[in-house]
């Protein structure tokens, strides 16, 4: 079975948006910004979405919440994603989004034939943030599993969510971009991956950075090509990409192991050990590459 799939119908994206605008009665926002003494005290803010009655659960003893991570793209804040964040907290998700730049931080300056085309520093920079973050989450929701991570992102956030998975496969349950352009995708299906694809002549994907179809159909890569820009893949977006999105999400959701996503019990085992970063392919290859994903028919 082919694992392009075409965008969702009129009708499907109806139905989400109003199933999901139903649901935010019962999610619950909260921002706290975290400050990382090992980084010149850095203050790292993050969006706490999840569903009340899953926490409540939580609180209780009853239940761990499955945690989801959410990075935001370039120039675009931690809080313009909720249309994701309300997805991923009504299927009873702990959804932390965080906030990676700082205004005092340096411009990111592309340099064609650097690592990742200059922006090696700031992807490093998100995961040390999700890192510094899930340690400070243990602390004000100790009953979440922080040891396997769902990480989405959009765009410089993607990057950072594909680098992340790289270094800490273990660490990861699944893995959602949105027009990532960089990093190349993991290739070692330890888990499986969802990335929504732009079309949008003023942001190409970088050769290499997504695998052939027949690397996708092996390792669990579910590519989506859409019709839709690549800003359109956040809160700013128009409601038809945003809802099409939200659908496709829930679906892949809903048809992961219901042992993998739903809450964990309390007596399940300790979370496995972060691992030592492992070695990341800066650049990606130039030449023979692959052909798109073809979306399906139906």
């Amino acid at each position: 079975m082919k694992r392009g799939i075409a965008v969702l119908a009129s009708v499907g994206a109806i139905v989400a948006v109003a199933y999901f605008s139903a649901s935010k009665w019962a999610i619950r926002h909260e921002t706290i910004t975290f400050h990382d003494a090992s980084r010149d005290n850095r203050p790292v803010a993050v969006d706490i979405a999840v569903r009340r009655d899953k926490e409540m659960q939580a609180n209780a003893g009853m239940i761990k919440l499955p945690v989801a991570i959410l990075n935001h793209g370039n120039t675009v804040k931690f809080t313009e994603y909720s249309f994701l964040a309300n997805v991923l907290a009504a299927r009873g998700y702990e959804v932390v989004s965080i906030q990676h730049d700082l205004p005092t931080d340096p411009p990111m300056v592309t340099k064609i034939g650097e690592p990742y085309v200059g922006r090696l520093a700031q992807i490093q920079r998100g995961v040390a943030n999700i890192r510094f973050v899930v340690g400070e989450m243990e602390k004000v929701q100790p009953n979440a599993d922080y040891g396997h991570l769902t990480v989405v992102g959009h765009s410089m956030g993607g990057d950072i969510t594909m680098y992340f998975a790289k270094q800490y496969p273990d660490q990861v349950r699944q893995v959602v971009t949105l027009d990532n352009l960089r990093v190349p995708f993991v290739t070692s299906g330890k888990f499986k991956i969802l990335s929504f694809r732009s079309h949008d002549p003023q942001f190409k994907t970088d050769p290499g950075v997504i695998p052939s179809e027949d690397i996708c159909e092996k390792e669990g890569i579910t590519i989506v090509k859409t019709n839709f820009h690549h800003n359109d893949m956040r809160d700013t977006g128009s409601e038809e990409a945003k809802a099409s999105i939200q659908g496709m999400l829930d679906k892949f959701l809903a048809n992961a192991d219901s042992n993998d996503i739903a809450a964990v019990e309390t007596d399940a085992a300790s979370p496995p050990k972060v691992l030592d970063p492992g070695p990341v392919a800066p650049f990606v290859p130039v030449g023979n590459e692959p052909q798109p994903v073809k979306p399906l028919t139906h």
